[in-house]
């Protein structure tokens, strides 16, 4: 009998990047995160399944992921950017035939490809959200929603642009698993009181919290970490293990530092002679292209070849190492509590597979290891541990977020803070827009298709992404430029539709350039004040 629970949870996120243009570098976040973590991903589920492993995942899959997943454009991009690779990869097979190591990888990454072809392609269809879907339904994978475009929910200055962004997330979740979700991920992990009024408004069960967001909850938990509490607003927050973080997050002793791990920065996109290349780098930038044939070897410039086996009795090791801690932990809990504890280990998704290769094997072995080698521990979903524990401490978490000092400074300092005035001005003319055009019913008609686009404009400009790439300093022009466009879409086309002098050409491109959230409506804006007054 299991004397506490796991619950492994992967934040699945990537900014909506859909351009006129084939080729431009941003859409690559989305290719190789398909092809490096989530086909590895529904790849490692089918084989526990058909091996008969009983197991529990939570993956967030971010509105914003789900409409490019499910977008024909993307798919057929992507499809053909497959097809680039398999081509690269077998001239790779080619040049390196009298280097056996290096041949070794070559053949490595053409099985890849062609694996990943046959799974998008001919096993999901071009649309790996049913994958994901069938494994919901098998009752092994819960799916849970997020912030429509991953807006960072504490920096946000209206509630109705907080439950636009939410609701909105929702809706989308809706469309594509045909249930509504039971959990939200908070973008960034970002709360402040408050917000957990309007999950519980939109029927949200529970969010994952930043580890200090609960420690320093009012009054203080009692069961720490390791249980559920419940916000005065009846919704359950979940906070982040620090322990089992630590183990694979930190830069210096986690486990993805290993040095016979892959070697993420060393690629053949920068590596090789450029004319050898040119033909799979369509904005003729150098960039990554997936195949990289050297181990992380050390602190040094100097890369020895990667060897797959090494780094596969690595992952095998790590992941022994990662459940002997869980064990030691568990056990310890499970003496001094009076029910049985839970550990929550929540990541970025693409930390499995695009950054560290080995992640997906990492993640097959020890889900494996906690089904046959063990019986201290199970995993489990938040929901289902709720279901076994409906009973919790009342304690309001502290505003805090999982970036950098645990607040709100990666999103809010000099590198960004201009671009607040700009989104604060915009939520309260799309509140009174939608206030004052409150009546419409015809969603066919272009004043209701105005008001939605500007929806979509705004919430595309409250992407935390943005902020966080000013931040970071990597890509920093298309971050302001994608910030400063969808703002000028947005004040441009509300000085239209307050002009009445909509342009149907204006409005039609950007339907067709910005068309996330095909179904949304504007009406999700309207004020709380005037909904209590008509209510």
């Amino acid at each position: 009998m299991e004397k506490g629970y796991l619950a492994l949870i992967l934040h699945a996120h990537l900014p909506y990047v859909r351009h006129g243009r084939e080729g431009e570098l941003a859409e690559d976040w989305l290719y190789e995160a398909i092809t490096e973590t989530y086909i590895p991903l529904l790849n490692i589920m089918d084989r526990l399944v058909n091996k008969g492993v009983d197991f529990r995942l939570t993956l967030n899959i971010s509105p914003s992921l789900a409409n490019m997943l499910d977008d024909e454009l993307l798919q057929q991009r992507y499809k053909k950017h497959l097809e680039k690779l398999i081509e690269l990869s077998e001239k790779e097979i080619n040049r390196t035939a009298q280097q056996e190591e290096f041949n070794r990888l070559a053949r490595m990454y053409n099985y890849l490809f062609k694996e990943a072809y046959y799974v998008f392609h001919d096993k999901y269809q071009n649309n790996l959200l049913r994958g994901f879907k069938e494994f919901q339904d098998r009752g092994k994978l819960e799916i849970i929603t997020s912030a429509a475009t991953h807006g960072y929910l504490p920096l946000i200055f209206t509630d109705e642009a907080v439950n636009a962004q939410i609701n909105t997330g929702i809706k989308t979740y809706e469309h594509y698993f045909g249930e509504r979700p039971k959990g939200i991920w908070l973008p960034e992990c970002g709360f402040k009181p408050g917000l957990d009024s309007i999950l519980a408004d939109n029927n949200i069960r529970y969010f994952i919290s930043s580890s200090h967001g609960i420690l320093y909850a009012t009054p203080r938990p009692r069961y720490g970490l390791f249980a559920p509490i419940y916000t005065p607003s009846g919704v359950a927050a979940f906070g982040r293990d620090i322990e089992s973080s630590k183990q694979v997050w930190s830069a210096d002793e986690g486990y993805p530092g290993d040095y016979n791990y892959r070697e993420f920065y060393r690629d053949i996109g920068y590596d090789l002679d450029y004319d050898y290349v040119k033909e799979y780098l369509p904005s003729g930038i150098r960039k990554h292209t997936g195949l990289k044939y050297y181990k992380i070897t050390g602190k040094t410039n100097r890369k020895e070849p990667y060897n797959p086996d090494n780094g596969r009795e690595k992952a095998a090791e790590h992941a022994a190492n990662f459940l002997f801690n869980r064990q030691h932990q568990i056990r310890y809990l499970s003496q001094i509590l009076d029910r049985k504890p839970i550990v929550v280990a929540p990541y970025d998704a693409e930390l499995f597979g695009h950054w560290w290769f080995e992640g997906p094997q990492w993640l097959e072995f020890l889900l494996e290891k906690i089904y046959y080698d063990q019986d201290d521990i199970k995993t489990i979903t938040p929901s289902e541990y709720l279901d076994l524990y409906p009973k919790n401490q009342v304690a309001m978490p502290t505003e805090a977020s999982w970036g950098y000092k645990g607040y709100h400074e990666v999103w809010l300092n000099g590198t960004n803070d201009w671009i607040y005035r700009h989104l604060h001005q915009a939520e309260f003319k799309m509140k009174n827009l939608a206030d004052r055009y409150h009546y419409l019913s015809d969603p066919g008609e272009i004043l209701y298709r105005g008001l939605n686009q500007l929806c979509r404009e705004l919430l595309l400009a409250q992407s935390s992404d943005w902020a966080f790439i000013m931040k970071a300093g990597t890509m920093v022009d298309y971050a302001v430029f994608r910030t400063k466009k969808h703002l000028h879409n947005f004040f441009q086309l509300a000085k239209e539709i307050e002009n009445h002098e909509i342009r149907e050409d204006f409005l039609q491109q950007l339907e067709k350039s910005d068309n996330i959230f095909p179904r949304i409506d504007f009406k999700v804006y309207r004020s709380k004040e005037k909904l209590r007054k008509e209510g």
